[in-house]
């Protein structure tokens, strides 16, 4: 895009006809095949063709305007996805003119266009079938947000994220569709405005509130179940919470399974091993924790390891899931203090014909690592070696692969390397 264009602006039918013609995009295939389209009754079979799929992305194309809105309608009547985001619109008129003639639109992302100053009048027409909505990065106030949800009576999804919002605006109207709300990295620190999502979305499934300063899970426990009664997958990524007492709280919403919470103060002290298990044991409905199932044998392990953790703790400060998990497993003595970690390294003896060596060798390195390692001991170049490791129970194994650890060869104490000239 030149200067003169950029100052202009561009419309979405000019950035369509020039990404979409058989030069730039010959070919219609996968999931997104859509339809070949004459540009005008005019035009030559050729180059009077747009193959024009049902996903369009225009993301980044200097965009700020609709432009003839019976084109608009001619290319894109087919179009189910539409991504507008990082353009120049402005103006919620021109994307109504877009919207309005896409009827079979189900996903619109407007990302990073500058729309937080333009007046949204209430349409409903446009909307309908839309069902995914992505906003992250534009600003847009409340208001602005409830009056567009307002005309979008199939929103299952909605973005929200980077829009510096510190607080949330409550609607007079639910959105009742709406299932997944992303609203990560924003600056929402207080449980009284996450709350509020709960009220205006009350079929809420998924919310993924990663890398906001929310400090506290500030309600009864008794409430939350009637807050968020659908509410099936949380992110708590990089928040604020401190205490266990928000983590025993997620318990308390009636059809959670999946819980993502790293990254937070409460657990910084403690191992990956210890992190994981006081926090399945801390949710007994839980099946997914951090991306991975939690296994029925994992959770028993977890709840025993939690009943020891806390046996020592000062009653007044136990919290409530002990005594449940006491009740269910009883007094558990402590487990034995024994040092699981692997070996760091081991002494083997290095034969290179009737030369024999004992070396130390670090069981963390590579195969690539171990024979710059060798390479003064036997008086070879890298590339002029092989090496194999030799064990009895295992017997004779070539070490090929320079970027495997040693480790992964289980080798042990009393084995032997051995090192073969290759021929020249």
């Amino acid at each position: 895009m030149d200067a003169s264009e950029e100052s202009v602006g561009r419309t979405m039918v000019q950035v369509i006809t020039e990404k979409y013609n058989l030069d730039n995009f010959p070919y219609c295939r996968g999931p997104g095949i859509g339809v070949v389209v004459l540009t005008s009754p005019q035009s030559s079979p050729v180059k009077g063709q747009l193959n024009l799929p049902k996903v369009l992305v225009l993301d980044s194309c200097g965009i700020t305007q609709a432009g003839d809105e019976s084109e608009v309608a001619t290319y894109c009547a087919h179009v189910v996805e539409l991504d507008l985001s990082n353009n120049h619109l402005q103006d919620w008129g021109e994307v109504l003119k877009i919207v309005s003639n896409v009827p079979k639109l189900d996903f619109l992302n407007l990302s990073m266009n500058p729309l937080s100053a333009s007046q949204l009048e209430p349409d409903p027409e446009p909307f309908l079938e839309l069902r995914s909505l992505v906003l992250n990065n534009t600003q847009l106030s409340w208001e602005a947000l409830h009056t567009l949800t307002r005309e979008i009576p199939k929103l299952e999804e909605l973005f929200l994220c980077l829009n510096e919002y510190r607080s949330v605006t409550l609607s007079d109207v639910p959105c009742a569709s709406l299932q997944l709300l992303h609203i990560s990295d924003n600056r929402l620190q207080d449980w009284a405005e996450v709350r509020k999502f709960g009220l205006m979305y009350p079929g809420l499934q998924t919310l993924i509130l990663a890398n906001n300063k929310l400090s506290s899970i500030d309600e009864p426990q008794e409430s939350l179940c009637r807050l968020f009664p659908q509410l099936r997958c949380i992110n708590l990524h990089n928040t604020g919470l401190s205490r266990w007492e928000d983590i025993e709280k997620l318990s308390m919403f009636p059809k959670l399974q999946e819980v993502k919470v790293m990254g937070v103060p409460l657990l910084q002290s403690y191992g990956t091993t210890e992190r994981r298990s006081l926090v399945v044991a801390q949710l007994p409905a839980v099946t997914m924790l951090n991306g991975s199932i939690v296994t029925p044998g994992e959770r028993e392990d977890a709840e025993r390891f939690y009943v020891r953790y806390f046996i020592e703790c000062p009653e007044n400060e136990l919290p409530q899931r002990y005594n449940n998990l006491l009740a269910q497993y009883g007094r558990l003595e402590p487990l034995a203090d024994v040092d699981l970690r692997p070996q760091s390294s081991i002494l083997m003896d290095v034969r290179c014909g009737e030369r024999v060596e004992r070396l130390s060798l670090r069981l963390d390195q590579t195969v690539a690592e171990l024979k710059r390692t060798l390479r003064p001991v036997v008086q070879l170049p890298c590339s002029k070696m092989r090496v194999y490791h030799v064990a009895p129970a295992l017997g004779t194994q070539e070490l090929k692969y320079g970027g495997r650890a040693l480790h992964s060869y289980q080798m042990r104490e009393g084995e032997e390397i051995l090192v073969v000239p290759k021929d020249l």
